[in-house]
């Protein structure tokens, strides 16, 4: 029988977890739980780069968690769990910030941008690459899908485990970057890529009616109704294949490329499209929200899953260290 390889994952619980988190990140983690070994966790102790409300983290965690499970995450086909709970996490970026050069912290690109936004810099977003790949390197992970934009963690985190390695001999695996070619960015409400912190997202689980007013606000270019639309460049078309099926998809196309297309028309269809796709994923949810007691329990089992694994890397890499006498 082939061994599964170990697929590491992760995300942050920094809001309401949104369209764009799912199709670009929870989908194909559900997805990898049924042909590999899938580690999956909840990376609050990162949300504290940009967080700092305890209860509103707290909320957001329990969320996305609730989110994930009604989705279709099984803690049976993997392992799933909250960061903070694995106190190994922690002592391995200790460690490993003690063979991370400042330059190649430096060098990261995604600090200069979020510094750009705005956001006060401190150690912590400084040296966000580090404990990332402590979250990564202490499973042993062979593959860790990522998008684009953290693809260069991905290289800081290799680049981090062949330091510890050549300086203390061989002890992690150096993961290989899975980015999916085919996997579009995800536009939000006004064309850039969808993300909480441009206000431009669409939530998972909104309400009906405050869907409709985002779908409604999809913005889309002045062409009228006889003019012919280009889909190939149109946030609403995009955000529409993804729920529609190809049938569907190719009747909206040809709706585009022919006089006669009302905007409002194709956003009214979205609205149903959405709705209608989450409706399962609805009723699971509401369930799980009256028993948190078992939501506990589960993460509970997670981390003590995911602590013994973390154990035997950390037990090699104090021994390598000194740190064991």
């Amino acid at each position: 029988m082939t061994k599964k390889i170990r697929v590491l994952t992760g995300i942050q619980p920094s809001g309401k977890l949104h369209i764009g988190n799912y199709f670009g990140a929870m989908k194909p983690m559900i997805e990898w739980q049924e042909k590999s070994d899938l580690f999956c966790f909840f990376a609050n102790l990162h949300a504290l780069t940009s967080i700092s409300d305890g209860p509103l983290l707290a909320d957001n965690t329990l969320d996305g968690i609730t989110d994930f499970l009604a989705l279709g995450l099984d803690p049976d086909k993997c392992t799933f769990w909250v960061q903070s709970d694995v106190s190994q996490h922690t002592e391995l970026t200790w460690i490993l910030s003690n063979v991370t050069s400042m330059g190649l912290l430096e060098r990261c690109h995604a600090f200069k941008e979020k510094q750009a936004r705005g956001l006060t810099p401190n150690h912590g977003l400084f040296a966000y690459p580090v404990l990332m790949a402590a979250d990564i390197i202490l499973y042993q992970a062979n593959l860790v899908p990522v998008g684009q934009d953290q693809k260069q963690h991905l290289e800081v985190t290799r680049d981090i485990a062949g330091s510890f390695n050549h300086t203390f001999g061989q002890t992690f695996v150096l993961p290989d970057p899975g980015i999916d070619e085919n996997l579009a960015t995800i536009p939000g409400l006004d064309g850039q890529k969808m993300s909480k912190s441009y206000n431009n997202a669409i939530d998972i689980f909104v309400e009906k009616d405050e869907l409709k007013k985002k779908v409604m606000s999809i913005v889309t270019d002045t062409r009228g109704v006889n003019e012919i639309k280009d889909p190939d460049n149109c946030s609403l078309y995009a955000l529409y294949r993804l729920f529609a099926a190809p049938d569907q998809l190719a009747e909206m196309r040809d709706r585009y490329l022919k006089p006669g297309l009302k905007y409002v028309d194709a956003k009214k269809e979205l609205i149903e499209l959405i709705w209608n796709y989450f409706a399962p994923h609805r009723e699971k949810r509401a369930e799980l929200v009256k028993r948190p007691d078992t939501i506990h329990d589960i993460m509970k089992a997670g981390a003590e899953k995911a602590g013994q694994v973390a154990e035997i890397t950390m037990t090699d890499v104090r021994r390598k260290v000194g740190l064991i006498y």
